[in-house]
């Protein structure tokens, strides 16, 4: 398993999963504010967001480990700042099992694209707003997770103890997760 053992802040691409990606973003300010375009379909020929939601932390919450077979997200964490967990579970992909853990932070906006097959987790050390797109509408069939502490995982998340939901607290083995990921396709 490749596994990085720090944490980086902003990821280097060639570091995450396959299809994974940084994406920075360009602020423009004047007198009167600034503006930050978050997404461009020609930036993300493979992200095609149907459903976009907004979502609030609690400083300690973890968000995951879930996994999905069907969609994609992007994720711009847009106050607050955020800890990514990723680790790439699909049979044959060319980083398959390849573990990294980032910082994203509102200060240097930027994107994060998830593919699926990826296991992921995002624990916000402070109270954090973010916005997520995701390519399918939601479907519980495709809302896949496990333990966000299984040691196989290879993530060193920063907290003994965070703040989880009942869906995390009872989220199955990694093992179990990995059983139903597809083989990886280009």
């Amino acid at each position: 398993m490749s596994t990085l053992g720090t944490t980086l802040k902003p990821p280097e691409s060639g570091l995450l999963p396959a299809g994974a990606r940084w994406c920075p973003l360009k602020t423009h300010g004047d007198s009167r504010g600034d503006l930050t375009e978050i997404f461009r379909q020609e930036w993300h020929g493979d992200v095609k967001p149907v459903q976009w939601n907004y979502v609030r932390s609690a400083a300690g919450a973890l968000r995951g480990v879930h996994l999905h077979l069907k969609h994609w997200d992007y994720v711009i964490v847009l106050e607050g700042r955020a800890l990514i967990g990723m680790l790439d579970l699909r049979p044959g992909s060319p980083t398959e099992n390849r573990a990294v853990l980032f910082e994203v932070s509102s200060a240097e906006l930027g994107g994060v694209v998830v593919p699926p097959g990826v296991a992921h987790g995002f624990y916000f050390p402070e109270e954090s707003r973010h916005l997520y797109g995701v390519s399918e509408v939601y479907d519980p069939k495709d809302e896949l997770g496990c333990q966000w502490n299984d040691p196989g995982l290879g993530i060193k998340w920063p907290v003994q103890k965070p703040i989880l939901s009942p869906r995390d607290i009872e989220a199955g083995t990694l093992a179990e997760l990995r059983a139903k990921v597809p083989a990886y396709s280009a």
